[in-house]
């Protein structure tokens, strides 16, 4: 196998909504990690791949680091800090409207252990003051000795290529681990699951969305033109089956058709999009139920 001038795999750590999801479309050019204004909503480690003649890079996007208030909170903590001791940089990203606070801290404890080049990814800089920035990045600078510092707005694409050139220079050289031309390690129906959980996040109310999972039954291309994508969500309780349904199923018809135009984009093609909505009870603090809707923790 030839080697490639850099390869390698740069987790992309940090608090619950920093905006490591958008940093990750933003490199990858097309959305394979879902975006919301809600906390958590990352819940598997996500890998896009950035491929380029010479280079790959291997991004991992983890769950946010927060305290767990469940069995499926416990999984998504665990799953981000995994990933720290199997790549070969991390990207701790920080909001820069919020000053550093204790879930950072406890990041930062856990990276003291870290060997691999650390990069402090300073996001969301478009919204506050540039003389804000200085006494900002000086207290997390203290706080750990950091490789390099970026302050990026992953939204806005401000120092994203920068970024990531300084990433992609430091990797070694190493083995092609893709294709070319793929962009993810997650199947079509992992993805097309998270944009319908993309939807319900972004249309619920506040009670809905960390109970929220969703299953893709089948996606089945019927003709040239045209696949029929089936999908369960899956709630706690009949209250919030009803929320989703809506009012002469209003609601879910608005989420279906929200998620069916993202669904399309993906795929390439037109989208028959049938939703279903099953309460199962107490699915985040069950085992079993957790593994049979993807959650599955790493074997240690």
């Amino acid at each position: 196998m030839e080697l490639m001038k850099h390869s390698g795999f740069v987790a992309i750590i940090g608090r619950p909504n920093v905006g490591k999801s958008t940093f990750l479309n933003r490199i990858i050019g097309q959305k394979i990690a879902i975006m919301s204004d809600k906390a958590q909503t990352t819940r598997n480690k996500i890998q896009g791949i950035y491929t380029t003649t010479d280079s790959q890079v291997v991004f991992i996007d983890t769950p946010g680091i927060h305290k767990p208030q469940s069995q499926l909170g416990d999984y998504m903590v665990q799953a981000a800090l995994s990933t720290l001791n199997d790549v070969d940089a991390v990207l701790f990203m920080v909001n820069a409207t919020q000053k550093r606070g204790r879930g950072d801290n406890f990041i930062i404890e856990r990276l003291k252990k870290v060997n691999q080049p650390i990069f402090l990814v300073i996001n969301k800089i478009d919204q506050v003051q540039p003389n804000d920035l200085l006494p900002f990045v000086e207290d997390f600078r203290q706080a750990l000795d950091f490789r390099e510092i970026y302050p990026i707005s992953a939204l806005e694409g401000i120092n994203c290529e920068e970024l990531l050139g300084a990433v992609t220079n430091l990797l070694p050289a190493g083995p092609q681990y893709y294709p070319a031309d793929q962009i993810t390690d997650h199947p079509e129906r992992f993805i097309v699951a998270e944009l319908v959980r993309e939807q319900v996040l972004k249309l619920t109310r506040q009670e809905v969305p960390h109970s929220v999972a969703v299953v893709t039954e089948k996606i089945q291309r019927q003709d040239q033109q045209k696949v029929l994508v089936q999908a369960t969500i899956v709630v706690e309780r009949s209250s919030q089956k009803g929320i989703l349904i809506g009012r002469g199923g209003k609601m879910l018809k608005q989420i279906g058709t929200q998620a069916r135009k993202q669904i399309e984009l993906l795929l390439g093609d037109k989208v028959f999009l049938e939703l279903w909505v099953k309460v199962q009870k107490d699915w985040r603090d069950r085992k079993v139920d957790l593994q049979s809707l993807g959650y599955q923790p790493d074997e240690d």
